[in-house]
């Protein structure tokens, strides 16, 4: 017997052994084997464990099924699948139910109201028997019988509740919208909003309805108010005069801890902040909350006092990684800037260091700077952070030479060189991301993070605002921080106004002004006779009077003079390639398993020009199977799978449309399906309303 003690011991240690690296596998959680969120689920992970396809037979993927909306206008939705129902928007925001085996449309809920611009995904909620789909429409959220397609009539009024209610502010000057969905925790849908960027605009608050009524239980306030924590970050009048703030990029929820993880976006208005001096909490924050009250946990600010529209682009990622042989349960936030940052989703505290690095003082009157911001030491950044002479085109001589004279006449110091009056700095990554709305994967059997990227430069700066009557002062200073000063725009996400007059008439463009369309949230602060002087200037150029209400009283003495994308005379990329990534990162050490181009120009390849990468939008999931799924790219209209371990492109196909949005994966009757929106939208060319889902074929 004494002989068998140290066999048994030896037995206890493998045994041991065996359940330490079988932990350190980190067998999921739960099975992931649904679509019935953004993102997957509430952790925003964008993982399947589905494995029906898989590296070996990839190559054999077909489509599966088509479905065509018959509508023109682009599609960023993120399809939501419940009992092999996918759930999707049409470009002008009419919810269709599809049968996820076949795409036959089920049913059709149309609000009545013509929506227009992005809008990302669902909500669902059921208690067993009751299921609700929470579908957004323009300000409005509706609660719709996810098996009938009806509004549900007790909820809100009639269906629906006003996202512009309830917010302090006059209720008419209010632009509130959800472009992305929030979450839903037990009985309540918990949501942001997307609200203007320039003033007045609607404070950003975080709030939450009950699923059943529609009347609100909790909100936050990320622009504080007197006595509130960070309310003395923030100049004394702000709470009443600035706006954003807001979470318009989506949320993650866990569940089991009660904690929404909140990512917010820029103050308004996001390039000058003399009326909001001091570090603007909580804007660009990560909030961890209570999610059944509301409550702030913890949060981390990753610029501070914003001045170059630095939003949290996407929803954070929730994922366990390893350290030192242990595990931990964390957030992950990417940014535009081209960062990841890892935090203990318990506590907040960062699992690579941070160091607040000092960066250059705005020497624009009124303003004051952040002296510094918080840089993360790992990973290291997937976008490249300065512009350098080096780093312009070289595409042919020609593009070289501009490149070379326009970059003579920028500003180009790095990350958080405050914009100026004298000339463009260069914003790089630009405006657009570094990371962008689209999200990050997370494969959660790994800890390795699946990041899209545009790696584009942009330029903008200030200028004085004219405090003139004329009806081009008040297009100025309403309208050029999108549009620019000479109406050019940065098409398709921001039109050109140049002969517009040839397109619309003025009728049509006062009703834009006043209800928004598109990105372009609506402007109804602006008097009649503000509006009507736009529009007048719009249609025939001429700089007649604009009346006494064309000055706002919210007007700064300086403006933005819009975004500037930097494109050489052909329209592509004044920079050197790649001008989009796709990296996988692994969080347990910081490090990056591997990093590729992503995207292409098909009229480059055709002379010779590979692997350069585009802009792309919309973000990618990964399966058991050792894939991950992405569309996305603007210009090629491909789908792709990669192999997830090395980066290996594995399968291509060419859709109707570019893939501008996330897919999602689900199974109907043991078959996989993987489902993504085809529509464009963020290129010039045509868009559509179609969705595609791709298979492996029947036996």
């Amino acid at each position: 017997m004494k002989r068998l003690v140290p066999v048994v011991v030896i037995a206890i240690v493998i045994l041991a052994g065996v359940l330490i690296v079988a932990t350190l596998r980190r067998a999921p959680e739960r099975d992931y084997r649904t679509w019935s969120g953004y993102g997957g689920g509430p952790e925003q992970l964008r993982y399947s464990s589905l494995d029906q396809i898989n590296r070996n037979n990839v190559k054999n993927l077909q489509v599966a099924w088509t479905w065509d909306s018959g509508e023109a206008g682009g599609l960023q939705t993120q399809p939501l699948v419940v009992d092999g129902v996918v759930f999707v928007y049409t470009p002008t925001h009419k919810t269709v139910a599809l049968d996820g085996a076949t795409g036959q449309a089920r049913w059709t809920f149309d609000s009545g109201l013509h929506g227009q611009g992005p809008n990302r995904g669902f909500m669902y909620w059921t208690d067993g028997t009751d299921q609700r789909l929470f579908s957004a429409v323009d300000q409005y959220l509706y609660a719709i019988d996810a098996r009938t397609g009806r509004p549900i009539e007790s909820f809100g009024t009639a269906g629906r509740i006003d996202l512009r209610d309830g917010l302090e502010r006059p209720r008419d000057q209010q632009s509130v919208r959800l472009t992305s969905p929030g979450v839903v925790y037990r009985d309540l849908v918990i949501v942001g909003g997307r609200v203007s960027e320039g003033l007045p605009a609607s404070p950003g608050d975080i709030r939450a309805f009950d699923v059943r009524t529609g009347a609100q239980r909790w909100r936050f306030r990320t622009i504080p108010v007197p006595g509130e924590f960070g309310a003395e970050t923030w100049s004394p009048e702000s709470y009443r005069v600035n706006g954003g703030a807001n979470s318009w990029a989506g949320m993650a929820l866990d569940e089991a801890r009660g904690l929404v993880y909140v990512p917010t976006g820029s103050a308004a208005s996001d390039f000058y902040g003399a009326n909001r001096l001091g570090d603007n909490l909580f804007a660009n924050s990560l909030l961890a909350l209570d999610a059944a009250t509301g409550e702030r946990r913890w949060h981390f600010q990753f610029v501070h006092h914003d001045i170059w529209d630095r939003d949290l682009p996407s929803p954070p990622t929730l994922i366990t990684v390893e350290r030192n042989g242990r595990r931990i349960d964390a957030v992950a936030q990417t940014t535009k800037h081209g960062y990841v940052f890892v935090f203990d989703r318990e506590t907040g505290a960062p699992l690579f260091p941070i160091e607040e690095r000092p960066f250059p003082a705005s020497d624009v009157p009124g303003e004051a700077t952040a002296a510094t911001q918080p840089i993360p030491l790992l990973p290291r950044p997937f976008a490249r952070q300065q512009l350098t002479a080096d780093l312009l085109t070289t595409r042919t001589p020609a593009s070289a030479a501009w490149a070379r004279e326009q970059f003579q006449t920028f500003r180009s110091e790095g990350q958080f060189v405050p914009l100026g009056l004298d000339r463009q700095t260069v914003v790089f990554p630009g405006f657009d991301g570094g990371a962008e709305w689209g999200g990050s994967a997370g494969d959660p059997t790994t800890g390795v993070l699946y990041v899209n990227a545009n790696d584009l430069a942009w330029t903008g700066g200030l200028a004085p605002n004219n405090v003139g009557q004329s009806s081009r002062d008040v297009y100025l200073r309403e309208c050029a921080s999108c549009h620019r000063d000479d109406l050019r725009g940065t098409p398709p996400s921001i039109p050109s106004l140049v002969d517009i007059g040839q397109r619309r008439t003025a009728s049509a463009i006062r009703t834009t002004i006043q209800q928004g369309a598109g990105r372009m949230p609506g402007f109804p602060n602006l008097g009649p006779q503000a509006t009507a002087a736009i529009a007048d200037y719009l249609v025939t150029g001429q700089h007649g009077p604009a009346g006494p209400s064309g000055q706002s009283p919210d007007d700064l003495p300086y403006r933005f003079t819009g975004y500037r994308k930097f494109l050489d005379p052909d329209g592509y990329p004044a920079t050197a390639p790649p001008w989009g990534t796709l990296n996988a990162i692994d969080l347990n050490t910081g490090e990056y398993r591997w990093s590729i181009p992503f995207g292409e120009y098909p009229e480059l390849v055709a002379e010779g020009l590979t692997n350069t990468g585009s802009e792309n939008y919309g973000g990618p999931v990964v399966t058991a199977g050792g894939l991950l799924f992405i569309a996305a790219s603007n210009h090629d209209r491909k789908f792709r799978a990669y192999d997830k371990a090395t980066g290996t492109l594995l399968y291509e196909t060419v859709m109707p449309f570019s893939g501008n949005a996330t897919p999602a994966v689900y199974e109907v009757n043991g078959r996989q399906f993987i489902v993504v929106a085809a529509g464009s939208g963020k290129t010039t060319g045509p868009s559509g309303g179609m969705y595609v889902a791709f298979a492996l074929p029947q036996p």
